[in-house]
């Protein structure tokens, strides 16, 4: 399917400066630079690109453009900068659906997950929170009430994600199978149509980013059964971990976000952009940013290295959720 997108790629590429001519690494960076996101405006990943823009703009001395390329479950954004010149200026806020799960999920990708891009920096791990609507449920106060009504009612409850094989459905996947119940699975295009489903009642449960729960959460919208990370996030300090909320041992579904650039990079910039990345989210403003709004946690390491370590080895773990799921896209 991807690959029809070629042309488009190809053109967009000028916007970001396919026609500007080589310049000298060691003078890097010369004018603004462009973080693409996969995802629409207010997702998780825009609100990251925005908020480290600001500090990382002010870190090289040029302007740093967020732009969100929609599609394919981010993959319309990964294959524009996979496409894009390696000359500094196009960056990609990618995560671990667009490079890893996505890897397993569609059957054509018309990039190389790995072989296509130059890794920059670890962002963060971002957690799913399990969610129900207290109008719908008012008698679902816990991760146990919810398997209970499951075990009454085989097949008859449904729940929502942001798109077949996204990292809510995965993590929905395996919530069902470890607490061995059967319920429906309801993709939706994108977060805001899959609260609004789980608002207005349609579904009875949803797997939702925590940078859009935690609003939700505090405000009484919704209720908050359980985060899918091993140990409870800041931000919502009283929400149990699905593994002791829901007695679902060794239960983790996290991902990460983590910038890449196209493959071939200069080592000297992917250098310098690694080190500035790196010293705007290591700062305690951002940290607390991340931890206390967005139930982001920080990487323990962010450095090239270790985003590399990570990146392979979610390759082959999402491969054998995505299996389990049963999830597929042509």
């Amino acid at each position: 399917m991807l690959r029809s997108l070629s042309t488009a790629a190809l053109i967009l590429t000028t916007a970001f400066g396919a026609t500007a001519q080589a310049e000298d690494p060691a003078k890097w960076p010369t004018r603004a630079i462009t973080i693409v996101g996969g995802f629409p405006g207010g997702a998780g990943t825009d609100l990251y690109a925005r908020k480290m823009g600001e500090a990382l703009s002010k870190e090289l001395g040029v302007a740093i453009i967020a732009d969100n390329r929609t599609g394919a479950g981010g993959n319309v954004a990964s294959d524009i900068v996979a496409r894009a010149p390696a000359d500094g200026y196009t960056f990609l806020l990618g995560t671990a659906g667009t490079h890893a799960i996505n890897a397993a999920l569609y059957k054509s990708l018309s990039f190389d997950v790995q072989k296509d891009f130059t890794h920059i920096a670890l962002l963060g791990d971002v957690p799913n929170v399990l969610l129900v609507n207290p109008k719908k449920h008012p008698d679902i106060k816990t991760c146990g009430d919810l398997i209970k009504l499951a075990e009454s009612k085989p097949s008859a409850l449904n729940y929502a994600s942001t798109g077949n094989g996204a990292s809510g459905h995965l993590a929905g996947a395996q919530f069902t199978n470890g607490a061995k119940i059967k319920v429906t699975h309801v993709p939706y295009r994108g977060q805001g149509p899959a609260m609004t489903a789980l608002l207005s009642g349609e579904v009875d449960f949803f797997f939702n980013q925590s940078a859009p729960s935690v609003p939700a959460v505090k405000s009484g919208q919704v209720v908050a059964l359980g985060v899918t990370t091993a140990e409870r996030i800041k931000a919502l300090p009283d929400v149990p971990t699905i593994a002791e909320a829901c007695n679902i041992k060794g239960y983790e579904s996290s991902t990460w976000y983590g910038l890449f650039a196209p493959a071939k990079l200069p080592p000297e910039i992917q250098k310098r952009m690694s080190e500035a990345v790196i010293k705007v989210i290591s700062t305690p403003e951002f940290k607390t940013w991340l931890t206390d709004t967005q139930g982001i946690l920080p990487p323990a390491d962010p450095s090239i290295a270790a985003f590399q370590r990570v990146h392979q080895a979610d390759i082959k773990r999402w491969a054998e959720v995505v299996k389990l799921s049963g999830a597929t896209v042509d």
